[in-house]
C-alpha cells in the first residue's frame, strides 16, 4: 500500500479521544441549532401557510449552511494538515520517519489522509441533515450530492496545500502563515473575478461560471442555486461544480506529486542541521580556553593564534526582559519571516489599490461617499484582509508558546527568576513586533477611508478601535491556549478554531 504504515498508525493504532467521536455530533447539532433559529425567526416575522413558503425557507437555509460548511472545511483541512506535519518537524520525529524504509508516497499521503480524516468524517456526517432539509422543498437531492462532493474535494485540495507547504517550510508559524496567505489568494482572487473585477466574461465564458470552476465557495454557491428545468438548461453533470471537482482533485494530485518528489530534499531543513555560526562559536570558545583571554597559552608552550571571529565577536547587551529581547533583537522565528512580510505587503498593496480605485471616483458632494454599494464592494476586500491579519497574529501567538514547549525550553524558563508578567508581556511584545505590518497597515487603510470620506470620523474610531481590540484579543488568546494545551497540534486547532468560528458565526448570523 502507498499509504500503509503512517496512515495505519494514525487511524488504527493511535488511540482516539472522546472528542474525535463527539465532533460530528456537535457539528450536526450546531447546524440543527442554526436551522431552528432561522425557523423561529421566519415564523416570528411572517405567516408560513403554503408549500411555497416552506420551499423558499429550505432553499435559503440550505444556501447559508452549505457555504458555511465548505468554508469551514477549506480552512480547517488546510491548517490542520499543515500543523500535523509541522508538529512532526518540531518534535524531530519527521527525521526518524525519513530514516526508515518508508517510501515518499507512504510518508506524504499517509500523513495527509490521517490529518484530514476528522474533517472529512465531520463533513460526511452533515449529509443526512441536508437530506432532511431537502424534504422542506426547494432543494434537489442532486444539489446535496454536489455540495458533499465539492466539500470533500475541497478538503483534499486544501489539505494537500497545507501538507506540502508544511513539508517545505521550516517552522510551524511559517507553515501556517504561508498556507493562510495562499488560501487568501486562492479564494479572494476568484471572488474578485466572480464579482466582475476583470470583466463580465473571458472567451465567451462568464466570470461567475469560470470562478465556480476553480474556487470552492463559488462552486458551492453555484451548486445550491435553484435550477429551473427547461430545454436551455444543461444537465447537472455539465455544471461548473463538476468542473471544480476535476480542477481541485487535479491540484491535489499536483501538490502531492511535488511533495513526494521533494520531501527528502526539503527535509531535514537547514535549521535542523548544525549551523556554521555555531561551529565557529565553539571553535572560538575552544581557542580561548587554550590560549587564555590575551592569546597566552594557559599551560605554557607555543602560543596559538586566536581566531579572528573570536577577536571580532561583539558582546550584545540583553535587556531587563530577556524574553522580549530575544523576540525583538534575534531571529527567533527564522529569517524566512521576511518573505511572509513581503507577501503581506503585496496583498495589502493590491487591496489598497482596489480601495483607492473604488473610492476615488465617488468622492465628492456634501455627504461624501455614503453609497451602500460602495461599502459592500469595500467590505469584500477589507473584511478578508482584516481576518487574514488576525489569523496570522493568532498563529504566531499560539506557536510562540507551543514551540517553546516542544523544544523543552518552556520548562527551563519556568525555573529561572523570570516572573509571570515578564514572560507574558515579553511574548506579547515580541508577537506585535514581528506582526507589526499586520497591525499597522489595516489601521492605515482605515485612516485612508476616513480621509477620502468613505466613512465618518465616528465610524473610523469604531473601526480602528475594534481592530486594536481584536488584535489584542487574538494575541492573548493564542498565548493562553498555548499555555493551556500541552499538545501543539491541539493548541493550534483550538486557537485558530476559536477565531474562525467567531467570525464565521457572526457572518452566518448576519
Amino acid at each position: 500500500m502507498i499509504i500503509g504504515p503512517v496512515f495505519t498508525r494514525e487511524l488504527v493504532t493511535a488511540p482516539r479521544r472522546l472528542r474525535f467521536f463527539l465532533l460530528p455530533f456537535v457539528y450536526v447539532a450546531g447546524l440543527l441549532l442554526l436551522l431552528s433559529t432561522a425557523w423561529a425567526l421566519l415564523t416570528g416575522t411572517q405567516d408560513v401557510r403554503t408549500v411555497g413558503d416552506m420551499a423558499r425557507f429550505g432553499t435559503t437555509i440550505f444556501q447559508i449552511l452549505a457555504v458555511l460548511q465548505v468554508t469551514l472545511a477549506l480552512l480547517f483541512s488546510a491548517l490542520l494538515s499543515a500543523s500535523a506535519v509541522a508538529q512532526e518537524k518540531d518534535r524531530r520525529t519527521l527525521i526518524l520517519l525519513l530514516l526508515t524504509n518508508l517510501s515518499n508516497s507512504e510518508l506524504v499521503l499517509g500523513k495527509l489522509l490521517s490529518s484530514v480524516l476528522g474533517v472529512a468524517l465531520t463533513a460526511l456526517s452533515a449529509t443526512p441533515f441536508f437530506l432532511l432539509v431537502a424534504l422542506l422543498g426547494g432543494v434537489a437531492y442532486e444539489q446535496v450530492a454536489l455540495v458533499t462532493a465539492v466539500t470533500l474535494a475541497t478538503i483534499m485540495a486544501a489539505g494537500s496545500l497545507g501538507s506540502t507547504v508544511a513539508l517545505w517550510r521550516e517552522t510551524t508559524f511559517l507553515a501556517l502563515a504561508t498556507t493562510a496567505l495562499l488560501l487568501f489568494v486562492w479564494v479572494g482572487g476568484w471572488t474578485f473575478v466572480a464579482n466582475g473585477g476583470v470583466g463580465a466574461s473571458w472567451g465567451g465564458i462568464g466570470t461567475k461560471e469560470l470562478a465556480a470552476s476553480f474556487a470552492p465557495i463559488q462552486a458551492t454557491m453555484n451548486a445550491v442555486r435553484p435550477r429551473l428545468g427547461g430545454t436551455g438548461t444543461a444537465p447537472w453533470w455539465q455544471t461548473p461544480p463538476i468542473a471544480y471537482l476535476v480542477t481541485s482533485l487535479g491540484v491535489a494530485a499536483v501538490l502531492n506529486g511535488i511533495a513526494i518528489w521533494r520531501v527528502r530534499v526539503w527535509n531535514p531543513s537547514r535549521e535542523a542541521r548544525p549551523r556554521f555560526e555555531e561551529a565557529e562559536e565553539s571553535q572560538a570558545t575552544a581557542v580561548e580556553k587554550t590560549t587564555g583571554a590575551e592569546g597566552i597559552p594557559a599551560g605554557g608552550g607555543m602560543a596559538i593564534r586566536p581566531s579572528v571571529h573570536a577577536i571580532r565577536r561583539r558582546q550584545r547587551v540583553v535587556w531587563d526582559n530577556p524574553v522580549l529581547w530575544r523576540e525583538v533583537c534575534t531571529w527567533a522565528y527564522g529569517r524566512r519571516v521576511l518573505l511572509l512580510r513581503i507577501a503581506y505587503w503585496l496583498l495589502f498593496a493590491a487591496a489598497a489599490f482596489f480601495v483607492h480605485s473604488a473610492a476615488s471616483g465617488l468622492v465628492g458632494g456634501p455627504a461624501g461617499v455614503r453609497s451602500a454599494g460602495l461599502r459592500s464592494e469595500l467590505s469584500l476586500v477589507l473584511a478578508p484582509l482584516f481576518v487574514l491579519s488576525l489569523i496570522l497574529i493568532n498563529a504566531l501567538a499560539v506557536n510562540s508558546i507551543a514551540n517553546e514547549r516542544d523544544l523543552g525550553a518552556l520548562d527551563l524558563l519556568l525555573v529561572t527568576d523570570l516572573n509571570p508578567a515578564e514572560f507574558i508581556f515579553g511574548k506579547l511584545g515580541g508577537i506585535f513586533y514581528v506582526t507589526k505590518e499586520m497591525v499597522l497597515l489595516p489601521l492605515l487603510l482605515c485612516g485612508y477611508l476616513w480621509w477620502v470620506r468613505a466613512v465618518s470620523f465616528e465610524n473610523f474610531l469604531y473601526l480602528a478601535g475594534g481592530l486594536v481590540v481584536m488584535d489584542c484579543f487574538v494575541a492573548m488568546l493564542g498565548v493562553h491556549v498555548g499555555l493551556a494545551y500541552s499538545n501543539s497540534r491541539t493548541a493550534v486547532a483550538v486557537s485558530l478554531g476559536t477565531v474562525l468560528f467567531l467570525f464565521l458565526g457572526v457572518a452566518t448570523s448576519m
